[in-house]
């Protein structure tokens, strides 16, 4: 097991302990367990032999240590599997809905005795959960309405999710003999910000014989956390991962193997409009190779370039593939040249231990070294944000000037002195402006009162968009991804200002948020607003995370000129007080 899936063990424990109102310390070792375990970066399973090095890590303890032994010798911890025996494992589905939290879910158990979703949808248009204490006729509703976004997104999976599963199964079959190539497709390949089914094609020798193929499904059927096999054939293997995902690994030939990324990484829509233009040209494409109609003689497959080539295009990459204009493009030579990681020069939105953040200034900005970057930003949270510690305007000052003291001692990288600002509901920032004067950068985000009308969110955040000492908005649409929806507010009218404004646009890279979406960093590209792609890092490891991000400005068209953060340090910070071009 990896740090991510014992992770997931103790966080379903300590929810299910609170539903059977276990002790609250005992819960939150649990839970904290869990958050260092997720944040290691080296895999548990390479200390459990090493007790002394697990009891190092901050919040784990004797017990704890006892409970990961458990998982490590028994492949599951008695305590989970008890919980999970006396409220069912459907029990676990209720925590996925938003605002269902243990302690409800406790008072809907122990009053009728129900733990499956359907069981508690039927108690709500009977009208039942609203007798409950604390629960009343608009909780009601509300629970039916998160009940039917759960369903409309079920059997969607965050990008970050698909992608570690698409690695474990690569390291699976990595090695294996006659094994070349594996690589995943589909909607993950593209970048999309949630992946369905997650498409694996395999190539090489044991692809191509009958004997060495079914010693290679043998071998891939032995994946951890495999839960079921649901189609097992010659030329694909279909299973269910833990969790749910469904895994497609296909089988090919070498010569087969471009043709079969194209089609399987799709889209569906940019796959038919190549097909039609195949077709146009006297060719058939399909997964298998681009031939000829005439006389079907095969004249590409092994690569997609050389399919795109024939097609007298451009070769197209896999994040444009959405039939978007992108095939237009390739055939005039008017591709852009899509930003990359390496473009990127600064991450200006991170946290630190001041609020709700893991690790120090000092910690934060040797990180952001590694990573190559040349400048950074911390921008802890402002008062607002109690639950985080938030600053206030005392804290603030102080804070900045600490920054600014690590900034003098650090070598190779400049720290900028910022703050992440709560939006209010009146569209004020959460700090004076004579302290967020202060400040070198100011991400104005909002945090609260999510359900305030379209007009009145719109003007909320034109008064930030307004206020002279924002220099960007943070995850501009507050949506989390199979959590929350976006809330409402005229897009247009807001990016219209922030261009007039020069306020620039966050590209929050956390895969729950990758916010804005590619729509809308379109749409910015439009109206000439500047996107700022961040991880919203709380903690060292979470940097990695950029990559998300670029993803989603690549799928938005987005070139190095586009983002500010591509700048060099000087003009990078001209830019975040209004001065980008």
């Amino acid at each position: 097991m990896d740090n991510k899936a014992i992770a997931g063990i103790l966080y379903e424990t300590a929810d299910l302990l609170e539903i059977d109102a276990a002790d609250s310390f005992r819960i939150r070792s649990y839970r904290n367990a869990a958050e260092a375990i997720e944040a290691q970066p080296q895999q548990i399973a390479d200390l459990i032999s090493e007790p002394k090095k697990v009891l190092e890590i901050q919040g784990i303890g004797k017990g704890m240590l006892l409970n990961l032994q458990e998982i490590f010798k028994e492949g599951r911890l008695s305590v989970h599997a008890d919980l999970l025996k006396k409220y069912r494992p459907s029990m676990l589905d209720l925590l996925k809905i938003q605002g269902l939290g243990p302690k409800t879910i406790a008072l809907i158990w122990s009053a009728y005795q129900v733990s499956d979703l359907e069981g508690v949808e039927k108690l709500a248009r009977e009208g039942k959960i609203r007798e409950l204490p604390r629960m009343g006729e608009k909780q009601e509703a509300k629970l039916l309405k998160a009940i039917e976004d759960y369903r409309r997104i079920g059997g969607r999976f965050l990008l970050d999710t698909a992608e570690t599963q698409a690695e474990k199964i690569i390291e699976h079959l990595r090695g294996f003999p006659g094994v070349e190539n594996v690589t995943p497709a589909g909607s993950l390949r593209r970048g999309r910000e949630t992946v369905g089914d997650l498409d694996i094609l395999v190539t090489g020798k044991a692809c191509c014989n009958d004997a060495e193929r079914e010693k290679l499904i043998d071998h891939i059927i032995k994946l951890p956390g495999l839960m079921d096999i649901i189609a097992r054939g010659e030329n694909k293997v279909s299973f269910r991962v833990r969790g749910g995902m469904q895994v497609d690994v296909r089988f090919l030939a070498p010569e087969s193997f471009g043709a079969a990324m194209q089609y399987f990484t799709g889209s569906k829509a940019h796959n038919v409009a190549l097909r039609q233009r195949a077709l146009k040209m006297g060719y058939t494409l399909s997964e298998y190779s681009l031939a000829r109609l005439d006389n079907e003689k095969v004249v590409a497959g092994k690569t997609e370039e050389d399919i795109y080539a024939k097609l007298r295009l451009d070769y197209i990459p896999p994040e444009l593939r959405e039939n978007l204009g992108e095939i237009d493009a390739a055939e005039k030579h008017a591709l852009p040249v899509l930003i990359i990681q390496a473009d990127i020069q600064g991450d200006v939105h991170m946290h630190t231990v001041e609020t709700d953040g893991r690790n120090t200034i000092e910690e934060m900005a040797e990180a952001a070294r590694e990573h190559g970057y040349k400048y950074m930003a911390i921008t802890d949270h402002s008062k607002n944000l109690a639950f985080a510690n938030g600053l206030d305007d005392k804290r603030a000052i102080e804070h900045v000037k600490r920054i600014r003291g690590v900034n003098a001692a650090a070598g190779g990288i400049r720290i900028f002195a910022g703050i992440e600002v709560d939006i209010l509901t009146d569209g004020t920032l959460d700090l004076s402006d004579s302290v967020l004067e202060e400040m070198d950068l100011v991400i104005a985000s909002v945090h609260s009162h999510f359900n305030q009308s379209p007009a009145e969110m719109t003007e909320r955040l034109l008064k930030a968009v307004e206020n002279p000492n924002t220099s960007i908005i943070g995850h501009p649409t507050g949506r989390q991804l199979l959590r929350r929806d976006a809330y409402p507010f005229d897009v247009d009218a807001v990016l219209k200002a922030a261009a007039q404004r020069k306020v620039a646009m966050e590209l929050n890279s956390f895969p729950e948020r990758l916010d804005l979406c590619d729509r809308h960093l379109r749409l910015a590209k439009q109206y000439g607003v500047k996107i700022v792609i961040n991880t919203d890092s709380h903690h060292t490891s979470h940097m990695d995370k950029i990559r998300f991000g670029i993803l989603q400005a690549r799928r938005a068209w987005l070139t190095k000129e586009d983002v500010l953060n591509t700048l060099p340090v000087e003009k990078f910070a001209k830019a975040t007080k209004h001065g980008w071009a």
